[in-house]
């Protein structure tokens, strides 16, 4: 006998909540009991992901990450996701597309700006970090207060107009 909705939707709740406090192979385990992975509704899949990406498992949460963002493609969480474990596994350029995808769908939403910012620099195209990070900053001026512990600003961090960008008083 198969697991009921509401026993899906317990396990996912506490899945969540294992992820939350940090207890990541509790919360695998209880994902693990909703059966067999290809019925799993997305919120489980993305859950499973993030887990994988947390525990630093990014091989594997890409696998998960791509699923469901073959599902819900507007979903930035799950594309910004993406983005994290792609970086991690040297797909800088995948990580790049990715958020510039979300983007399309939300292109008011600074944390995409301000990663595409990252991932640009960690790419030596410093003309497109500054003008995202521009972005992010006129969107949010509190991604300010980041700058300054981000090593993916390492590439660009002395350039006369990183700077000049980041010592803007608002």
């Amino acid at each position: 006998m198969g697991v009921t909705r509401q026993q899906r939707r317990s396990l996912i709740f506490a899945a969540e909540g294992y992820l939350e406090l940090g207890m990541h192979q509790h919360a695998l385990a209880t994902l693990e009991r909703l059966g067999d992975p290809a019925g799993w509704e997305v919120t489980a899949v993305y859950l499973k992901g993030e887990v994988l990406r947390s525990l630093g498992r990014h091989d594997e949460a890409l696998v998960e990450l791509k699923r469901a963002a073959d599902t819900v493609p507007d979903d930035i969480q799950v594309r910004l996701a993406l983005g994290w474990c792609y970086k991690r596994t040297g797909r800088i350029d995948l990580a790049i597309q990715t958020l510039e995808e979300a983007l399309q769908v939300e292109p008011g939403e600074a944390l995409l700006h301000y990663n595409l910012a990252c991932y640009w620099s960690l790419a030596g195209n410093k003309r497109r970090a500054l003008r995202y990070l521009s972005d992010a900053l006129k969107i949010d001026s509190n991604y300010r207060d980041l700058v300054d512990a981000e090593h993916d600003f390492d590439p660009i961090r002395n350039d006369p107009d990183f700077t000049s960008l980041v010592s803007v008083v608002v």
